[in-house]
């Protein structure tokens, strides 16, 4: 997005969305990083969708829980990442691509830094869950918001006045007679 007449919108924009980003991510950091106080932990999970399987065997209401707070754990970073970006013109797929990729590097980079807090165990599953909720947020709000923020910038849009034409003051164009080619 080009910065015109509402280039300060867009710092604001961004600045707001960097600010929500890094304190999201405080956030988060303190919640998966934070040392639990536990008399045994289980080992770590490295097959994919195991995790999800013990949940969903335990009932309901309990897979559930743990299926959606691994969902929505890093689901804002689908709103936020595009957000602090500030590009209100780009491919929704590219944007998605980007989201999801960062998304999922921000989740591995927490799962291996759990590796050394006292209490915190790997596990893949919270890898794949945190990934696919920052991918569903991402579809579900941010090409809407896109779409109304062009709509909004496109009403807000004056057509300039048409510009008085100077051919009076200057006269009419000169016409040049043609010339004929020679044989």
């Amino acid at each position: 997005m080009r910065q015109g007449s509402d280039g300060q919108a867009v710092i604001r924009f961004r600045a707001a969305g960097v600010f929500l980003l890094l304190a999201h991510l405080l956030l988060v950091g303190w919640l998966a990083l934070r040392p639990l106080d536990v008399p045994w932990t289980t080992a770590a999970n490295l097959r994919p969708f195991a995790g999800i399987k013990a949940d969903l065997s335990l009932g309901p209401s309990v897979a559930a829980h743990r299926i959606g707070a691994g969902l929505l754990l890093l689901a804002p970073l689908g709103v936020l990442l595009p957000m602090a970006g500030g590009r209100l013109y780009v491919s929704p797929w590219a944007s998605l691509a980007r989201t999801v990729a960062a998304g999922a590097l921000i989740s591995l980079v927490i799962e291996l830094a759990q590796t050394g807090v006292p209490g915190q165990v790997v596990d893949v599953d919270s890898l794949l869950l945190n990934t696919v909720g920052v991918a569903l947020a991402h579809l579900l709000v941010v090409p809407v918001c896109r779409t109304r923020l062009r709509r909004r910038k496109q009403l807000r849009r004056v057509p300039a006045a048409p510009r008085p034409r100077d051919d009076a003051a200057q006269g009419s164009t000169p016409t040049i007679s043609r010339v004929g080619i020679a044989p």
